[in-house]
């Protein structure tokens, strides 16, 4: 069977069976031909056909290194060889202790205790949980500390509880009735801020006063450090999320810093916190933990926050959460081989030269009278298109713009997706500065195209 026939019979086959995610599925089933990755060879993913794309999204936001990293297919097969999957109820393995004791001597200080999930929407869920359960057990326990603010526009999972901390209307809005009430602070302006400098919102001050306004309430704040990446790559000056952190020190409210999409390294340091110097008090980890290859997330906690559930029995102060595949040995053995890349490769220095040469060539789409703004931070980049670009009129939503944009980038093998009308790239760190340069190039064209530009 040839490369055509596959594509055909496997499009099919979706088409008949499958239900894609994020996905409207009266437009996918008139996607012809669909993209079907079958192999990745680094930066690339090589579809059923045998056409090259580059992988402008990192395979939504996890491949950090490339596809088929050989020490990470290695570790994996090497585990494999030992064991698939053990539970961690009640019993241990060397892979997730391992993983543990590295995740916690990395993570901003503080952050000593490790809980292992599988996503980074459980990984949200487990920290919304750790915190309200903290506040009931804590000496002196503060029941009455039982509500959340989150930001408006942000995102943190797809479980009810991270749906209840999220806030973006497109997503969340249907599952209303079934979600708990959660406090909104602003987000920073993301079209540029009208009040410049010294703006409240964006400077965090008008959400550190809500903090403190509702403190004796508040269990938890939970916030996207740096990126709001599901937002459209709302960006934060630092000082906002240190009036933050300073708000919840001063109000005895614990801090949860969701960096699924943040973390290891995509905002140019390892995590997005330290850009502002701050500690969380609980910390959201996934994506690219294990560098793209297994579902794996972690929740990092004090050990004050630990000591509250200490015990016994009897009292019934334990955790009682868990997932079936908590701590899997193949996915930690995959994330301690990506660590390990981290520090042989110094991954953090080799990306500077890369960063710096992405934004040089975003500086050139920023005159296109289609882009309002390019906004983001490191390897995080959004590029927003508006029909009136002085006025700030949005396209009408029903053409789809991103959308077509991504479809024109896909004819010239580059892969990319948009947050509505937001274009985004987020490259594997194995992208050369070549390759930066000929993918922002086919943005450009896919663009003109799309707005239809000759």
């Amino acid at each position: 069977m040839d490369g055509k026939e596959r594509l055909r019979r496997l499009a099919a086959l979706d088409r008949k069976h499958l239900w894609h995610p994020f996905t409207p599925m009266d437009e996918w089933e008139r996607e012809d031909p669909p993209l079907i990755a079958e192999r990745g060879e680094g930066a690339w993913l090589i579809d059923v056909e045998g056409r090259r794309y580059l992988d402008g999204v990192s395979s939504l936001w996890v491949n950090l290194h490339g596809h088929r990293r050989e020490e990470i297919d290695r570790a994996v097969r090497e585990q494999l060889g030992r064991i698939a999957h053990s539970t961690q109820l009640g019993m241990g393995h060397p892979a997730p202790i391992e993983l543990a004791a590295r995740l916690a001597r990395l993570a901003p200080r503080g952050l000593t205790r490790v809980f292992y999930s599988d996503s980074g929407a459980t990984a949200v869920e487990v920290a919304l949980k750790m915190a309200f359960q903290y506040q009931r057990q804590r000496a002196p326990a503060r029941p009455e500390k039982r509500r959340f603010l989150a930001l408006n526009l942000a995102y943190h999972g797809d479980t009810l509880g991270a749906v209840s901390a999220g806030g973006i209307g497109l997503f969340h809005r249907v599952f209303a009735p079934l979600l708990f009430p959660v406090l909104r602070a602003e987000s920073p302006h993301a079209l540029g801020c009208p009040g410049g400098a010294g703006c409240p919102r964006c400077s965090g001050e008008e959400a550190a006063a809500q903090i403190l306004a509702r403190a004796g309430e508040l269990a938890a704040v939970i916030v996207e450090p740096m990126v709001q990446g599901a937002a459209g790559m709302i960006v934060q000056h630092p000082g906002f999320l240190q009036k933050i952190r300073e708000a919840c020190t001063e109000g005895d409210v614990l801090l949860i810093a969701d960096e699924v999409a943040t973390g290891f390294g995509r905002t140019g340091r390892m995590f997005a916190c330290e850009h502002a110097g701050v500690a969380p008090d609980i910390l959201c980890l996934a994506k690219g933990i294990t560098g793209g290859y297994l579902p794996l997330a972690a929740t990092l906690a004090t050990e004050a926050i630990f000591d509250a559930f200490r015990g016994a029995p009897a009292e019934g102060r334990t955790f009682f959460h868990g997932h079936s595949y908590t701590g899997n040995p193949l996915g930690c053995a995959a994330a301690l081989a990506n660590l390990d890349i981290f520090e042989r490769d110094k991954t953090l220095d080799a990306l500077q030269p890369k960063i710096a040469r992405l934004w040089r060539e975003l500086e050139g789409l920023r005159g296109l009278p289609q882009v309002a703004e390019v906004r983001g931070l490191g390897f995080m980049a959004g590029i927003e298109l508006v029909k009136d670009k002085t006025a700030k009129t949005p396209f009408d939503p029903a053409l789809r713009m991103g959308r077509r944009v991504i479809l024109a980038a896909r004819k010239r093998g580059l892969a990319i997706r948009p947050l509505g009308d937001v274009v985004v790239l987020m490259p594997p760190y194995c992208v050369t500065e070549d390759e930066i340069a000929w993918m922002v190039g086919v943005v450009r064209e896919s663009i003109g195209e799309a707005a239809g530009v000759s």
